[in-house]
């Protein structure tokens, strides 16, 4: 793992066009060039270019590849993968017999799709009905009993056709509508003289009938819709491997489009870029020449020879993290050549579960919970993701076991003091029985808290400063809100507070150094103005002495409050982490005051349980939502601009995002 992005270089080669396709075919199999357009040539050279006329084809490629896919889907068949021996067997492919075999595979199956739709129009009719009954929302519905003198199958074929459920009862019939339909209902029963029955115990038993009747037509419709379910997938896996053959053959000419879609030709060559990373050059470099027996031009340009936003980003952080990776890229991209902040995020993200929701028997849930999951979608990789899906449970594989640590540090299991405390019992500081002799009350955690944002702050501030340093931005380093004059401010204000509280809030730390210390950094906040000014005089930039004073007192008494304001709120919002963990041990007390008041066995062990679903389900979800809201507001906004764009090079499963 590399705490910085990876290094990268921007390769561009010429090569002839009669090897352009074995060349295609070679990156696509080490799939780590992220391709770019031709930039660098002089109006001249750029008249005798010309760009790749490839996009019309791979649209229709792509369409014909969905259509596949729908098909596959259909049958429940995986899409296969493509492998670096299906590169080298690539048959050309005939787009137009490959239009009529997905043609005529598709009305082989049309018949049975149209009995698919009615018969699952009839199954949401139903459905539509028995909500409408079990909700007591009758008046949508309208309800008949009676009977007609003759054609009874016919009478029955007619309302069938509207919607209406019909049932025998006795000598007569029950007749179940929506009254959206009533009018034409009443067409049916005029027709064929329907007759009201007057038996008035019949009219009371009539609704529960009918209710019997619509839960035997959905079992029935559910019989019907999985029977044609199963024949579209025998029709369709008649001709797998053929389709199989046919997706392989789509998807590797739509690829090499795409990739080819980035080429720029001249009258015999072709030209081609893009970023790999520093450590995969070799392999790209090889796979070039070998491709075209050493006719080509490979020059490399290296990243610090370009503009900094114009690099792609990858992070090369192990597999394990993926989880905290997902939670950085969902917040941004950080700039090329910076820290990587995956290892740093899930060690502060972790830490802050941790302390937040501290349960052993809750976390081992959590743990559960997770591994389930995981094995469920590994299990059925083309399940969709549901409430829980995929990335929560690979993040739940490591916030359990940080719970169960946390319930060890604080003796919870289960919302109860049953197992010793390595640390303090978290239950009884909350409930005011005493600690041990470091942390007696709420008071003490709150400070613990304050001291683990101090920790988390200062970690900020030293990437930060890292990041500026690399990138060679040293007056941001100095004079910044989040530089070093900032980070001394931070220092002082940190001494000056522990010392005031300290004293028992009474006096105010005033050591011979102070003064000239706060002095210093004043002058200095006050000077990043002028300072700033003068380089860029240098560089020719003019501005106006007026506007320079006027600039220098507003901007400096604004970076003084936001110092002052944003290391102070920062560091105070970390007091939720105490507060989530002092509401979680409050309401798991509240939980087992109300289930000793029942004096019942049951109703105890009920509660218990219905308070311990409770509290994983919201306040596991509370402390997951803070510890990234900490994460995101007062951690990465000292140090991550997020102003990056990842590299995504296309291989053998598309452009991807690459680790």
């Amino acid at each position: 793992m590399n705490l910085f992005t990876r290094k990268m270089r921007l390769l561009t080669a010429v090569v002839l066009d009669e090897d352009k396709d074995k060349v295609v075919k070679n990156l696509l199999s080490r799939g780590v060039m992220d391709f770019v357009h031709i930039e660098g040539l002089d109006a001249e050279q750029m008249k005798k270019v010309r760009k790749s006329d490839s996009s019309s084809s791979s649209s229709e490629l792509s369409e014909y590849r969905l259509r596949i896919e729908s098909l596959f889907s259909q049958a429940d068949h995986k899409i296969p993968a493509i492998s670096s021996s299906d590169l080298k067997n690539t048959d050309i492919l005939d787009l137009d017999k490959l239009r009529r075999f997905i043609e005529r595979l598709t009305v082989s199956t049309q018949s049975i799709k149209d009995r698919q739709r009615i018969v699952n129009q009839r199954y949401l009719t139903h459905e539509e009905m028995l909500r409408y009954i079990d909700e007591k929302k009758n008046e949508y519905l309208d309800l008949r009993v009676g009977s007609v003198p003759s054609r009874t199958d016919d009478f029955i074929s007619r309302l069938t056709q509207l919607g209406s459920v019909v049932d025998s009862d006795g000598e007569g019939l029950i007749v179940l509508s929506f009254k959206r339909e009533l009018s034409r209902v009443d067409d049916v029963f005029d027709k064929f003289h329907w007759t009201e029955s007057s038996d008035v115990e019949n009219q009371k038993s009539a609704l529960l009938k009918a209710k019997a009747k619509l839960n035997i037509l959905i079992a029935d419709d559910k019989k019907d819709l999985e029977a044609l379910r199963k024949e579209v997938k025998d029709k369709i896996g008649e001709r797998l491997d053929d389709l199989d053959k046919a997706w392989l053959n789509v998807r590797i000419h739509e690829l090499c489009s795409s990739v080819e879609s980035y080429f720029s030709y001249t009258k015999n060559t072709t030209l081609l870029s893009g970023w790999v990373p520093d450590d995969e050059y070799e392999k790209v470099y090889q796979a070039i020449m070998e491709a075209t027996d050493g006719r080509c031009i490979i020059e490399a340009k290296e990243a610090e020879d370009v503009e900094r936003e114009s690099v792609p980003v990858s992070m090369s952080s192990p597999k394990i993290l993926k989880p905290f990776e997902h939670l950085v890229n969902n917040y941004g991209t950080p700039e090329y050549g910076s820290i990587n902040p995956t290892p740093f995020t899930a060690v502060c993200y972790i830490l802050m579960f941790a302390l937040m929701f501290a349960d052993l028997g809750q976390g081992f849930i959590l743990l559960l919970v997770g591994l389930i999951g995981s094995w469920s979608y590994k299990k059925n990789p083309l399940k969709k993701d549901g409430l829980i899906s995929r990335y929560l449970c690979s993040l739940l594989l490591f916030l359990g076991p940080a719970s169960m640590v946390g319930g060890l540090l604080f003796g919870s299991c289960f919302g109860f003091s049953w197992i010793p405390a390595l640390w303090f019992n978290y239950h009884s500081v909350v409930n005011g029985h005493g600690g041990n002799a470091y942390v007696q009350d709420i008071y003490d955690i709150l400070g613990i808290t304050i001291k683990f944002g101090i920790v988390v702050i200062y970690l900020a501030l030293i990437l930060n400063w890292i990041n500026l340093i690399r990138k060679k931005r040293f007056f941001e380093l100095i004079f910044d809100k989040n530089g070093l004059v900032g980070g001394v401010f931070y220092a002082v204000g940190i001494y000056i507070g522990f010392g005031f509280v300290g004293s028992g809030y009474s006096t105010i730390p005033n050591p011979v150094w102070l003064m000239p210390v706060l002095i210093v950094l004043i002058v200095m906040i006050f000077a990043s103005e002028p300072i700033d000014y003068v380089i860029k005089l240098r560089k020719g930039h003019k501005e106006k002495i007026s506007q320079l004073v006027i600039n220098t007192l507003i901007e400096s008494l604004i970076t003084i409050l936001e110092i002052f304001s944003g290391f102070l709120a920062n560091t105070l919002s970390f007091m939720r982490v105490a507060g989530l963990g002092i509401a979680h041990v409050s309401l798991m007390t509240a939980f087992q005051d109300m289930a000793e008041m029942t004096g019942n066995v049951f109703f105890y062990a009920l509660i218990i349980v219905v308070g311990n679903v409770l509290v994983i389900v919201l306040e596991g979800l509370s402390a997951g939502i803070n510890s990234l809201r900490l994460n995101y507001y007062e951690f990465f906004t000292r140090f991550f601009t997020g102003r990056g764009f990842a590299y995504e090079p296309i291989g053998l499963e598309g452009r991807r995002k690459a680790n």
